[in-house]
């Protein structure tokens, strides 16, 4: 199989576009029926609900729990995700995985934990690739993606899209069985 792969300049939403077309690319060729796609206030989930809605794929929407950044605030916009769920995409929003329990606790005593170790290892790959292997494993957690499927996974660093893995899917208690499959696009930052 010879497979084009883009590396980005830098990271950052300036990506966005380029890394949906490769989604809409994949989708076309009728071999992946899940696309699942962080979003954080429901920007690039819109612009992939849109470019994912004639195809016949289903989207998934992941976005970050409440108080992820501020107590009790919601980072999705509410209008996003109306427009989003308009288009047939599912919004799941819930605990990031590398950012649950451990994440307390290494702040406050200064540990090293193991999801901390998995969240840094991955982000050797880059952040957006991180991102992905979470909300694969997010939306099997969820029920919204079956376990063992090749899905296209789009992450970003901060806000957009700059990631594009194909991964094979598992729930998070199976983390070991997730597998990176092909990096289809990421930074080089």
């Amino acid at each position: 199989m010879i497979r084009e792969v883009i590396y980005f300049d830098k990271a950052g939403p300036q990506n966005t576009d380029h890394c949906l077309q490769i989604v809409r690319r994949l989708v076309e060729d009728g071999c992946h029926k899940y696309v699942v796609v962080a979003s954080t206030t429901g920007a690039t989930g819109l612009k992939a609900a849109e470019t994912v809605h004639a195809l016949n794929a289903q989207l998934i929407v992941v976005t970050h729990s409440a108080g992820f950044q501020k107590p009790h605030i919601h980072e999705l916009d509410p209008e996003m995700a109306r427009a989003i769920q308009a288009l047939g995409a599912q919004i799941y929003t819930g605990t990031i995985l590398t950012h649950s329990l451990e994440t307390g606790l290494a702040q406050k005593y200064s540990g090293m934990y193991p999801t901390t170790l998995i969240a840094e290892t991955l982000r050797r790959f880059g952040q957006g690739v991180k991102v992905g292997c979470e909300i694969v494993m997010e939306a099997c957690d969820s029920g919204l993606v079956p376990e063992g499927e090749e899905v296209i996974a789009v992450g970003g660093t901060g806000r957009g899209a700059d990631s594009v893995i194909l991964v094979r899917s598992a729930v998070s208690k199976r983390f070991l069985d997730l597998k990176v499959l092909e990096i289809l696009a990421k930074p080089r930052e």
